[in-house]
């Protein structure tokens, strides 16, 4: 099982604040450091204030070395696709080639509003968001020197160079995820090398993980060519008592994190508890780490699980 480093920023915290957690996430051997992609905090005063997320990764790209780098996930509401290609592919040169990019429709409307973003209705963005897919893996696939032209309901491209290209050809992995039943598996499989439900239990994510099969076979696809994840709310502790502390600082309880997280607990309690969703076909983990400061946290967790599972 792979895992990964998952944080939320716009909760408040500063960029040194999470460039410590990814080169701690590095050192102790996760395989990615993932961030959000909000501007508004969803509780308490989230000061400094948000930071933008690409900006943020390709300050991060030139500080670390080997931990690959992500959004869970970038909203299409947010940015154009043509100016989204340019960022991706720029932060996945300057890190040389360690980016992962999670993008999804967009859900949040307060944060629209907040930051005068337009906000449609849901199919619209779904739209916008299969439009946003294409174009960008269009752009990026383009032969050097050739052009890309492209006619949408929403986006229309004429002309484009298709410049700069990402260090990986032909192009970063892509990460779709949600609990839709059927446009959601339709655009994984259509675009995606990972699906991941977020926040779900071993029910959902069965269903949701036999959906996204199915439309990948349905694709032509080979059963392998598909990463299945899942985000989970870390809360670790060497016994009750610093469980019950670390749940207490993101504002838990620890009885409602046993119920909708495997991630709770002592080293060897969540070892166990993975076992199941490892047999229900999770093969990533994304550690929502909300305590940004508790670098302690992660290294519990890395020494007493990842060195087990992963």
């Amino acid at each position: 099982m792979d895992f990964r480093v998952f944080v939320e920023p716009q909760q408040g915290a500063s960029y040194a604040d999470q460039l410590a957690v990814a080169k701690a996430a590095e050192s102790l051997g996760y395989s990615a450091f993932f961030r959000s992609d909000h501007y508004l905090a969803m509780s308490g005063d989230g000061l400094p204030g948000p930071t933008d997320s690409w900006v943020t990764l390709g300050g991060i790209a030139r500080e670390t070395t080997s931990i690959r780098l992500g959004t869970m996930v970038t909203s299409a509401t947010f940015r154009h696709p043509g100016p989204l290609a340019i960022s991706v592919a720029q932060v996945d040169e300057m890190s040389g080639g360690r980016v992962d990019l999670g993008i999804g429709a967009g859900w949040f409307d307060e944060e629209h509003a907040a930051y005068a973003i337009p906000f449609p209705a849901l199919r619209e963005r779904f739209e916008r968001l299969t439009e946003q897919l294409e174009i960008l893996t269009g752009l990026w696939s383009t032969p050097e020197g050739q052009k890309f032209d492209y006619t949408g309901k929403h986006y229309s491209i004429v002309d484009s160079p298709a410049l700069p290209k990402p260090a990986q050809r032909p192009y970063p992995p892509i990460i779709i995820g949600g609990q839709g039943a059927k446009r959601t598996p339709a655009l994984a499989a259509g675009f995606a090398t990972e699906f991941n439900i977020p926040f779900s239990g071993l029910d959902v994510i069965k269903t949701q993980y036999e959906r996204v099969a199915t439309a990948v076979s349905d694709a032509g696809r080979s059963a392998d060519s598909m990463t299945y994840s899942a985000c989970f709310v870390l809360c670790a502790g060497r016994d009750d008592a610093e469980v019950a502390r670390r749940a207490a600082t993101i504002g838990r309880e620890v009885d409602e994190l046993q119920t909708n997280t495997p991630l709770v607990g002592t080293p060897a309690e969540i070892v166990d508890k993975l076992g199941m969703f490892g047999d229900a076909g999770v093969q990533r983990v994304y550690l929502q780490v909300l305590d940004m400061a508790d670098l302690d946290h992660l290294e519990l967790f890395a020494d007493g699980v990842v060195k087990q599972l992963g």
